[in-house]
């Protein structure tokens, strides 16, 4: 699960590290924390003075898994400020935000369709 955290932090420092505005060039970093603790605990937060903001806290999860939480946050060149709270854990990658798409809603008759489906008892083939 280390692989995975390490693996989250470079690809956070290649987005990062990408051609950028000239908004974000010279931005100072106003605030910034880190802290890795012998129990497999860890956080980070940093904010920098155009607005970007970022934290993460990490646990590990049973002796082969690791959990992260966090948020990031900036304003886009539009000028909407965009903001993820995520999750990652045995469960995968869990983001949430006002700016990702969502499903469209489940027709009537096919949701007619499913509770119906979850009312009969299992086949024996799946037993």
């Amino acid at each position: 699960m280390r692989s995975f955290t390490i693996l989250i932090f470079a690809s956070l420092a290649l987005v990062k590290s990408s051609p950028q505005g000239d908004y974000n060039r010279h931005a100072p970093i106003v605030r910034q924390d880190a802290e890795v603790n012998p129990d497999g605990t860890h956080s980070y937060l940093y904010e920098t003075g155009n607005g970007i903001y970022e934290d993460q806290q990490g646990f590990p999860k049973g002796p082969d898994n690791q959990a992260v939480q966090g948020q990031f946050q900036y304003q886009s060149p539009e000028g909407q400020i965009i903001r993820l709270v995520y999750t990652a854990d045995e469960n995968g990658f869990r983001p949430q935000g006002d700016h990702l798409p969502t499903p469209p809603p489940i027709p009537p008759e096919i949701q007619k369709a499913l509770d119906y489906l979850a009312t009969l008892p299992p086949r024996a083939d799946e037993i």
